[in-house]
């Protein structure tokens, strides 16, 4: 018994069940799109145009903070540049009602 379960394991374990799922089900395991996700992308945006030599290799999420007038989405990039690697704490202050930008404001990190 041993021997055959261990040969079944060897001769389909390789398979890649993900390739056998059926088109309907692979989309309904597709997450939604997040909301701070267009915040993401100004972030990673406004970061380039402030450090024009540094690559992006880290991206993060690191919450969101909401007070009576405006909302502010927060996101650390880890940076690299020729002679360095460091983090940039960027946030996005904005009017929840008309989504315009009030501010946004950098701080970098070596951690």
């Amino acid at each position: 018994m041993r021997k055959l379960l261990f040969s079944l394991i060897i001769t389909f374990g390789y398979l890649d069940i993900g390739l056998l799922q059926l088109p309907h089900e692979a989309a309904a395991q597709q997450k939604p799109i997040p909301s701070y996700a267009k915040w993401g992308t100004l972030a990673m945006k406004k970061t380039k145009e402030r450090y024009p030599n540094a690559n992006i290799i880290d991206y993060l999420h690191v919450g969101r903070v909401t007070g009576p007038h405006s909302t502010t989405e927060k996101f650390k990039l880890w940076l690299k540049d020729n002679q360095k690697e460091f983090g940039v704490f960027v946030d996005i202050e904005f009017n929840p009602s008309t989504n315009e930008v009030i501010k946004t404001t950098f701080k970098e990190t070596t951690r």
